[in-house]
C-alpha cells in the first residue's frame, strides 16, 4: 500500500477518535435529545469549523480531497487538538506543517545545566535562536568573558559581544569567515520571528552599534547551525583550535547546546588550564 493510501485511513480514524472526545458542552452547545454520538456529530464539526458538511465527511472518510492549512487549523481548533496532534493531522493530510512561533527560551532547568557542567573541561553553552547565552559552564564563561547576566538583567548575547568588542579583546579568530556564518544562522531563525518587537529591536540596535553586522545582515544569507572548526584566543593560555557541535534540546524549541571540543593535544592541554580559572572581567 502506498504512503497516501495508508495515510488516508489513518487520517479518518484519527479524526473520528478526536471528534468522539469533544462534547457539545466543551464547545458551548446544548447536548440535545436522543444523542447517540459520544462526542460531536460530523455536521457540528463542519459548522464550528466553517466548512461544508460534505467536505468534512469526505475528509473523515479518508477520501482523496485537498485540504488547506487554514481549513485544517479550523478543524484542529474545533477538535481541541494540542500541538503534537495538530502536527500529526497535517502529516496525515499531507499538508506542509509549520509550527507556531514560540517565545525564545530565557532559562534552562537544572538537568540541562548539569549536563553542560559535566562536559568540563570542554566549553559548553546553551544558545537560543537569537544567540542569547541562556546557560554556560564555567570554562565557556572564562574563555569568552561572559557574565551570568547583563547589568540590565537581560541575558548576555554572543553576537552582541563579538560584533562590539575591540579586535584585540575578541576571543574569536578568523572573524572574517566566522561572523558571516553566525549572522546567516541568525537570519534563518529570524524567519519565524519577523516583525516581533524584541527581534526587530535587537537587530536594529546591533546594526546601529556595528556597521559590519549591518552589512552582513543586509546580504540576506541564510545558514543552519552545524559542526565547524573554530579558532579562539585567551590572554592566559594562548590560541585554541576547537570543533563546535550543536545538539538540539527536546522540549526547548529553538535552543541548542553547543560543545567546543579541542581539535589537537595542545588545545586540550591549554583548555584544561581554563578549569577553575576566574576571568578578571567576570
Amino acid at each position: 500500500m502506498g504512503t497516501t493510501q495508508r495515510r488516508r485511513p489513518e487520517l479518518a480514524a484519527f479524526l473520528r477518535t478526536r471528534r468522539a472526545r469533544v462534547t457539545p458542552a466543551d464547545v458551548g452547545m446544548a447536548p440535545g435529545l436522543r444523542r447517540r454520538t459520544p462526542g460531536l456529530r460530523r455536521e457540528e464539526v463542519a459548522q464550528l469549523s466553517g466548512v461544508g458538511i460534505t467536505w468534512y465527511t469526505w475528509l473523515e472518510q479518508g477520501r482523496p480531497i485537498n485540504a488547506s492549512a487554514q481549513v485544517l487549523d479550523a478543524v484542529a481548533r474545533t477538535l481541541r487538538l494540542d500541538p503534537p496532534e495538530r502536527e500529526h493531522l497535517y502529516h496525515l493530510a499531507e499538508v506542509p506543517y509549520s509550527s507556531a512561533p514560540e517565545a525564545v527560551a530565557q532559562a534552562v532547568g537544572p538537568e540541562v545545566q548539569g549536563i553542560i557542567d559535566a562536559l568540563e573541561p570542554r566549553p559548553a553553552v546553551v544558545y537560543n535562536s537569537r544567540f542569547d547565552i541562556v546557560a554556560a559552564n564555567e570554562v565557556y564563561r572564562t574563555l569568552f568573558g561572559v557574565p551570568l547576566r547583563q547589568p540590565s538583567g537581560r541575558l548576555p548575547n554572543a553576537l552582541w559581544a563579538l560584533f562590539t568588542a575591540p579586535d584585540e579583546d575578541c576571543p574569536l579568530m578568523f572573524r572574517e569567515t566566522e561572523l558571516p556564518v553566525m549572522v546567516a544562522t541568525l537570519r534563518a531563525a529570524y524567519g519565524l520571528h519577523a516583525g516581533e518587537p524584541v527581534w526587530e529591536d535587537f537587530i536594529g540596535k546591533l546594526s546601529g552599534a556595528s556597521p559590519l553586522f549591518a552589512r552582513l545582515w543586509e546580504s540576506g544569507d541564510v545558514a543552519e547551525p552545524g559542526r565547524r572548526v573554530k579558532g579562539f584566543r585567551h590572554p592566559a593560555v594562548g590560541e585554541l583550535r576547537m570543533t563546535s557541535l550543536s545538539l538540539s534540546i527536546h522540549g526547548m524549541p529553538e535552543c541548542r547546546i553547543v560543545v567546543y571540543t579541542p581539535d589537537d593535544e595542545q588545545t586540550a592541554q591549554r583548555t584544561a588550564l581554563l578549569t577553575g580559572m576566574k576571568n578578571p572581567a567576570l
